[in-house]
């Protein structure tokens, strides 16, 4: 049985606890054994191994439009 990705490449998701700056968005810019985000509010660049990052993750954020 094949699902779908959760997650994938140019998502903006929220994680557990928020960055040092303040913000609690991220953009996954990399998926595979790790995974690579950018911080939505400093564009500080991490990397986390897949595991430990899917226990982190809380869900996508919406984009606002307008």
């Amino acid at each position: 049985m094949t699902e779908k990705p959760r997650w994938h490449e140019g998502q903006r998701v929220a994680l557990k606890k928020p960055h040092p700056c303040g913000t609690n968005a991220w953009e996954i810019m990399r998926m595979g054994m790790d995974v690579k985000l950018r911080c939505e509010g400093c564009r500080h660049i991490v990397r986390l191994p897949r595991n430990q990052f899917e226990r982190r993750a809380r869900g996508v954020v919406e984009e606002e439009e307008g």
